[in-house]
């Protein structure tokens, strides 16, 4: 199939075999790709691409192909030109887009490991491994199938990066085995591939251990706390309940 993109006053670009709008060129790291450059021009001097990649076929009287077997330049703007004479010149260029998905994208808490307590403050940190380009990631965070919060970036590096994202929770009793994911999305416009190209990290399952406050005053401990039996730490202990202080006991 052919896709029209655009054109100027003596020449214009088709795709062949693109699902890319008029306006932008999508493709991924590694794929191929061609292009026809055509003029209507009767009588011209030259027509050809210029490109630091792939190769240039003419392929009729007023066409030649740009040919890419496998894309590997992530910074590249190829150009169609044609000298209708020695006065005239007209270049059209192809604005192309190269992206690459994540090899890797794994989720963990930040400077901590096993349970959680409940009404606390914790870190997720999501670690995204070789994606391009950075400016069109989004990082999406569920908790189970519920979307819980998005990150997106603003570099405008064009080359693979590693990413980091990170996430602030402060999980209840219900979220007793909850399961945390994040997800790296590419979202390259409608010119790009449908539904955006993604990759989900496994499951992080979270343990909550509830806090119970007790205010409690103890009056036949009292009697006990006098007891020289009892040694320093506990007559401490039940002074500061009976005085009204506040203990954080944990269920386990």
């Amino acid at each position: 199939s052919f896709k029209s993109y655009f054109n100027l006053k003596y020449i214009s670009i088709i795709l062949i075999s693109s699902d890319s709008s008029p306006q932008k060129v999508v493709a991924s790291f590694g794929s191929s790709i061609s292009a026809n450059c055509s003029t209507d021009v009767a009588d011209y001097l030259l027509l050809d691409w210029e490109s630091p990649l792939g190769l240039n076929k003419k392929t009729g009287p007023k066409t030649v192909t740009w040919i890419v077997e496998s894309l590997t330049e992530w910074d590249i703007e190829p150009s169609c030109y044609i000298n209708v004479n020695f006065n005239v010149q007209e270049v059209l260029s192809l604005s192309l887009t190269v992206y690459k998905t994540p090899d890797t994208v794994s989720i963990s808490t930040v400077n901590h490991a096993g349970p959680m307590v409940e009404g606390r403050q914790y870190e997720l940190k999501c670690d995204i491994q070789n994606v391009a380009p950075v400016g069109n990631v989004t990082v999406k965070w569920y908790k189970g199938d519920t979307l819980v919060g998005s990150t997106t970036f603003t570099e405008s590096s064009k080359t693979p990066e590693n990413l980091l994202a990170t996430l602030q929770i402060s999980p209840s009793r219900d979220d007793d085995g909850a399961q945390y994911r994040c997800e790296a999305e590419l979202d390259l416009g409608p010119e790009g591939p449908q539904p955006p190209p993604a990759v989900m990290s496994d499951p992080l399952n979270i343990t909550v251990h509830c806090k119970l406050h007790m205010r409690a005053w103890w009056s036949e401990t009292a009697k006990l706390a006098k007891s020289s039996l009892l040694n320093p730490s506990v007559y401490t202990f039940i002074y500061r309940v009976m005085n009204g202080d506040t203990f954080d006991l944990l269920l386990w």
